[in-house]
């Protein structure tokens, strides 16, 4: 049977976006959007949908956990050997949406990708919970079949016993972080009657980005 959601919506009415008081770097006002959604607890904002697609020209798209915004772009982490991972290494180009409900806001950045230093993902794979490291062991290859959740378990709990809580967990060459370096970023509020908010900013270089509305 299907399913229809014609009758469904929602008026978002809860802000607004004014391209003339815009700051003049996308940074500031997503650190500042970023913040805000901290301060109003929504859960896990940080966490994006990556879009890439590899050299058959089918894109995927999935859920990853932002850990930085640097001055270029933000830092994703993940298994290199990954279904993303290879997308990424036959076609360096992304997308990265975060979308809060409870603020009637979405922000789209578009932009190139590459990995970042190996250095800076081993300290940030060692402050990671112990569990977690052993995790990423054991997603190895991640997106590979597996035979069973039992298998995994197992797997999972050899190496608690190879590397018991305390011990040092080694940083998998196969695991580490991007950086997605931004080229382009909308910022989106909801607004009444779908008259919705978009401003984009593209960068002319190094230093300065042009502001832009756009037609909801």
């Amino acid at each position: 049977m299907s399913m229809d959601f014609t009758d469904q919506r929602l008026s978002y009415e809860k802000g607004e976006l004014d391209q003339q008081s815009v700051p003049a770097s996308p940074f500031e006002l997503l650190k500042a959007w970023m913040s805000e959604a901290l301060e109003e607890q929504v859960q896990e904002p940080y966490a994006m949908s990556l879009a890439t697609c590899g050299a058959d020209n089918k894109p995927s798209v999935r859920i990853v956990l932002m850990r930085e915004i640097t001055d270029k772009g933000i830092v994703f982490y993940t298994n290199y050997e990954s279904a993303k991972g290879q997308d990424i290494a036959e076609n360096p180009n992304a997308e990265a949406l975060f979308f809060w409900h409870k603020l009637e806001r979405q922000i789209r950045i578009s932009g190139s990708i590459a990995k970042i230093d190996a250095d800076k993902s081993a300290t940030y794979f060692q402050k990671r919970p112990h569990d977690s490291q052993v995790g990423a062991w054991v997603s190895q290859p991640q997106s590979g079949e597996v035979a069973s959740r039992e298998v995994m378990e197992q797997t999972f709990e050899q190496l608690q016993t190879d590397y018991p809580e305390g011990t040092a967990v080694p940083t998998p060459e196969f695991w580490g972080g991007y950086e997605i370096t931004i080229e382009k970023i909308e910022f989106w509020q909801g607004r009444a009657n779908r008259m919705h908010d978009r401003i984009v900013y593209s960068r002319e270089n190094s230093e300065s980005w042009s502001t832009k509305r756009f037609l909801p």
